[in-house]
């Protein structure tokens, strides 16, 4: 993927010294509170940083004053010409709209530039900020799934079961937006 770039952001792959800002908000218990992880440790950022930057579905959103890292957008393709993003922003750095711009310019370069026909997002219902802002990117909610998915387990290591939301949008409804 090229690099894109926003009013504030430039969206790039990652690079293995990505890992002290990748720490930075992954090892907070909040930030990673509805992901498939837990928190993470150095040890564990360092390896992940190195493992995302060979990997292409993941991108590394930093603010173009300072190069700084804020978050990540996970965007891979699927089947049907069907493309998934994801993300994960920083707290210090969210609600001032830098997701938002970031998932914008994702969504536009898969319709525009990569073909996608459709794009689709999951969240965990509990994670308003979450689907609040794909409804903000012209999303739609096409399905509430009731404990379809376990990411962590009680501490008896039973399943600690969630619903998930189910978001997407068409290239034909992004061109009407």
């Amino acid at each position: 993927m090229q690099q894109l770039e926003t009013e504030r952001l430039v969206i790039r792959r990652f690079k293995e010294e990505d890992w002290k800002d990748l720490y930075e908000y992954l090892s907070d218990e909040e930030v990673v509170r509805y992901e498939p992880y837990q928190a993470f440790s150095i040890e564990a950022s360092q390896n992940e940083a190195k493992s995302r930057a060979e990997s292409p579905a993941f991108l590394a959103v930093c603010l173009k004053e300072n190069n700084k890292l804020i978050g990540n957008i996970y965007f891979a393709k699927q089947e049907f010409k069907t493309w998934e993003i994801g993300y994960v922003f920083n707290r210090s750095y969210q609600g001032r709209g830098y997701a938002t711009e970031a998932a914008n310019a994702v969504i536009a370069y898969g319709f525009n530039t990569r073909g996608a026909r459709r794009i689709v997002a999951m969240c965990n219902p509990l994670n308003t900020a979450s689907w609040r802002l794909l409804e903000r990117l012209g999303m739609r909610r096409e399905g509430h799934l009731k404990q379809n998915i376990y990411f962590k387990k009680d501490e008896k290591g039973n399943p600690i079961w969630s619903d998930t939301y189910e978001y997407a949008i068409l290239k034909d409804e992004y061109i009407k937006q």
